[in-house]
Formats: structure tokens, sequence, C-alpha cells
């Protein structure tokens, strides 16, 4: 089992969680479910877009993507999420997030 986390900005901003909110429902629940997919272990429509930065691809409606982070074998760190159309701006998003998450792991030990 994976513990599932937000990334929280310095602004107190959650941008997966941001983004989520503003999903569309039916595709809400698509996403809800692949990240309770996750949760259970389960990383099959998982690839790595570099620097530590992995992408779920949803194989639904315009291409949905959660981008995330792995701390250790047990945490998932949620960055962002988006679509096909951004996917570019997303994976750029999704790096920033995980270097200053893992920035500020490392101050914290």
């Amino acid at each position: 089992m994976l513990e599932i986390r937000y990334y929280v900005a310095d602004d107190g901003r959650q941008p997966f969680a941001d983004w989520f909110a503003d999903v569309e429902p039916i595709a809400r629940a698509k996403v809800a479910r692949a990240i309770a997919r996750m949760e259970q272990g389960n990383l099959s429509n998982v690839k790595s877009v570099g620097a530590g930065v992995l992408e779920y691809r949803l194989d639904f409606g315009p291409g949905y993507r959660i981008y995330f982070g792995r701390d250790g074998d047990t945490l998932v760190i949620l960055l962002t999420g988006g679509t096909k159309r951004r996917q570019q701006r997303d994976i750029d998003e999704a790096l920033i997030y995980w270097r200053d998450y893992k920035n500020k792991a490392r101050q914290r030990r």
C-alpha cells in the first residue's frame, strides 16, 4: 500500500488539488479511481518523464495525466495534473515542483 500526499508550494497552494478541483465531474471520478489504484500499488499506466517525475496516463477524454514523484518505497507525492494538449508545460511544472519538494526534504534532514 502506498501513501498519497499532495505537494504543497511555499505559498500554501497545492497544484494537483487546484487542477483536480477544476476537472469536470466524470473525469474527476476517473482520476480519483486512478489515484486509488496508485494507492494500491498499481502503477501499470506509468512512465518516467525525467528527473524522478512520473506520469500516470488515463485513456479518457483529452488524455488526462497525473504527475507525481516517489519519495522512498511507500510515499507518492502528487505534483500536478493535465491533459495531452498541455503535456510539455505540465511536465515542466511538475519538474519544478519535484525539485522544490526534494530540496525541502533535504533541508528537513
